[in-house]
């Protein structure tokens, strides 16, 4: 496979077009203005905050070209167990959660650690709009507009050591914020990890904004995980540490149910859940009736990632 990123002709996605510079972008406060919230009226009808314009151009050679979902399909179907367990809870239980202010901690092998503000984070780096299917193990998939920056540029910032193999992400852990944390559904607070060459995949990518505004609290704020060709849940949300570590660490669906969740999770439509097929999906929004297609190795980015595991058994290794 060839491991070049092909270059895809931009179509557009949303009405409002996306010029400004990436650098000016910054400059001009988007940390501050991200961040902040007031009070709006949502669909449902509960407050909820109103969020800040994010503008970002677009990155066509690394999106595809399918038509996204609508902002309102990929805000209020989630999975965000911290939020409850049903697809319509965080949408509904997060809206009093507070994603400012913010700090991340960096620790492990690196030679760059510390405990860092958002702001800290993102003012060196250069925003950018990248569109990605995501793809949940429930056989549903959604296309989405993300804005953010590529997680390579973030990790290099740290100066990891030889000794770094993986890197390992974490959630916030609040349950007075984030009521799902009061059951035991999981083991709080919820972790994940990546291989350093998966981290440093041109692919992997970093979000704090989707369909031109900063995160919303359900999916993700302030500060998430996007990694294309796996599962959803391997997209960490609400992201607060940062961990370079030698051993593969342990995920937290890895641990709640390892015949189910491996530490990979890259999308293998030959490989069956044991509870449901992976062979086929359905797109979110089509309704009960939506056409099922064939799900896509590494979720339809085999060409771009395929080599990273060349001589892996993927049943095995899932």
């Amino acid at each position: 496979m060839k491991n070049d990123i092909p270059r895809i002709a931009p179509s557009e996605i949303t009405s409002e077009r996306i010029y400004m510079d990436r650098r000016q972008l910054l400059a001009a406060g988007f940390a501050s203005a991200a961040l902040g919230s007031l009070a709006a009226t949502s669909a449902c009808g509960a407050t909820a905050p109103a969020l800040a314009a994010l503008k970002a151009p677009r990155n066509a050679a690394l999106s595809i070209t399918d038509p996204p979902n609508s902002y309102e399909e990929i805000t209020t179907y989630n999975n965000f167990y911290e939020f409850g367990t049903d697809k319509s809870d965080p949408a509904a239980n997060s809206r009093d959660f507070k994603p400012t202010p913010w700090s991340v901690t960096v620790d492990g092998e690196a030679e760059v650690r510390g405990k860092f503000t958002i702001e800290d984070l993102l003012k060196p780096l250069a925003l950018e709009e990248r569109v990605y299917r995501l793809r949940c193990v429930e056989a549903w998939s959604m296309v989405i507009p993300w804005a953010g920056f590529p997680l390579a540029d973030l990790l290099q910032r740290f100066k990891p050591t030889s000794r770094a193999k993986y890197v390992e992400f974490t959630t916030l852990m609040d349950p007075k914020q984030m009521p799902g944390q009061k059951y035991g559904v999981l083991d709080w607070p919820y972790v994940e990890g990546l291989r350093m060459d998966e981290a440093m995949h041109p692919l992997s990518f970093m979000a704090v904004g989707l369909y031109g505004k900063v995160l919303p609290n359900q999916s993700g704020a302030p500060l998430r995980l996007v990694v294309p060709w796996k599962y959803g849940f391997k997209n960490i949300k609400s992201i607060v540490r940062i961990r370079f570590v030698e051993q593969q660490p342990r995920n937290s669906w890895q641990i709640a149910a390892s015949n189910e969740y491996g530490f990979y999770a890259n999308v293998n439509p030959a490989v069956d859940h044991p509870r449901w097929s992976q062979a086929t999906e359905r797109r979110i929004g089509g309704g009960l009736l939506a056409k099922r297609v064939a799900t896509l190795p590494f979720n339809g980015y085999a060409e771009q990632v395929a080599s990273l595991y060349k001589g892996m058994d993927l049943r095995r290794n899932f």
